[in-house]
């Protein structure tokens, strides 16, 4: 019996269509699908929690401490055998989505607060009403402040698909893994996950950081 090499070109190659299916269809899916979801989830979320009366900004504080203090696999555990009619790659974007956007609405938060007073009292003055107010002059400049760090998140959420595994998705990590189990190799297969995980990731935080030095700048 002769000692296999601990790297195999052929079974790299033979993996990797399986892994980059995996990944188009799948994560970068759910990714992308989740990333939407909470970004517009997020800003409700910070809208209500400003303007909303005590009693419901009170309760809304509640939940999203909740959420964003439980482990995100525990929530697609949850969601998975509690709604088992439901597609669990759907019940996966949703889950992804709900959780970060509880994240996104500090961020949100942060460039709402960071908004001159005086913007405030200058559409009080012209008479703007309340929603134009917030549309016309306040998300405008929340959202040119925090687009970086949303970006940020949304990596994140990138690099968190490997949870969907916990209901039975398979997305590119678990593809990589079945392909290992198949043919009693993993090493080619875990590799070149990782691989693109980092093609995918590493140019997209060095275009939010410049993105972010280009806002700042600009400030």
């Amino acid at each position: 019996m002769t000692d296999q090499p601990i790297w195999d070109w052929s079974m790299a190659w033979q993996v990797l269509p399986d892994l980059l299916l995996a990944f188009v269809k799948v994560t970068l899916v759910v990714t992308v699908l989740g990333t939407i979801i909470a970004a517009v989830l997020g800003l409700i979320i910070a809208i209500v929690k400003r303007s909303a009366p005590q009693p419901i900004s009170g309760i809304v504080a509640f939940v999203v401490n909740f959420i964003r203090m439980t482990p995100i696999v525990v929530q697609l555990m949850f969601a998975y055998f509690a709604f088992t009619s439901i597609d669990p790659m759907t019940i996966g974007v949703i889950i992804f989505g709900i959780h970060y956007s509880t994240y996104m609405s500090e961020v949100y938060r942060a460039g709402i607060e960071a908004v001159p007073t005086g913007q405030w009292e200058a559409s009080t003055a012209l008479s703007m009403s309340r929603t134009r107010t917030w549309v016309a002059v306040v998300i405008p400049q929340a959202l040119r402040a925090t687009i970086p760090a949303l970006g940020n998140y949304a990596i994140s959420m990138f690099k968190d698909t490997p949870f969907l595994v916990a209901i039975g998705v398979v997305e590119l990590v678990q593809a990589g893994l079945e392909f290992g189990g198949n043919h009693f190799r993993y090493i080619e297969a875990i590799t070149l996950c990782g691989v693109i995980f980092l093609v995918a990731s590493y140019p997209t935080s060095l275009l939010v950081g410049r993105l972010e030095k280009r806002l700042a700048f600009t400030n």
